[in-house]
């Protein structure tokens, strides 16, 4: 079992950690800002889109922080419920005056993050343990699309 290990410098990294987190389930207690470290963290069981063709779906335990982080606003995160689940669906970057900018963490139903950065710093790592995913997560493609 390899364990993946990314880190994100620019908007276009980002956007790989992003494809990898696609999906991820966490709790509400598994974010946390640390802003004398100028540091946001969580904690996510994120799907495994990288596992090998007639194997099982899996989900692996994973870690994302985000380094010279500025400020943190939040939207539909029920933070007096820690055991709420939310389903992360991307992570985009909206640039500032270089390298500022916002990335913001997008949750199904509404939720959001938003992360005032300094710059993009940020790291996603596998913590070890994977196991059977009960199903493929799926995603409604609008009919316009097609």
């Amino acid at each position: 079992m390899e364990l993946l290990k990314l880190a994100a410098l620019d908007a276009d990294d980002l956007a790989v950690v992003s494809a990898h987190l696609q999906d991820a389930i966490l709790r509400a207690g598994d974010l946390a800002y640390l802003p004398r470290e100028r540091r946001f963290a969580l904690v996510a069981r994120r799907f495994d889109w990288t596992a090998p063709e007639g194997t099982p779906p899996r989900r692996r335990l994973t870690g994302l922080h985000f380094d010279r982080v500025l400020g943190v606003r939040a939207r539909g995160v029920p933070r007096d419920e820690p055991d709420a689940v939310l389903e992360l669906l991307a992570i985009t970057f909206e640039p500032g005056e270089s390298p500022s900018g916002t990335a913001t963490l997008v949750f199904a139903g509404g939720a959001a993050i938003r992360l005032d950065l300094e710059c993009i710093e940020a790291g996603m790592k596998d913590l070890g343990p994977v196991w059977e995913a009960e199903s493929r997560p799926v995603h409604a493609v609008p009919l316009d699309a097609a």
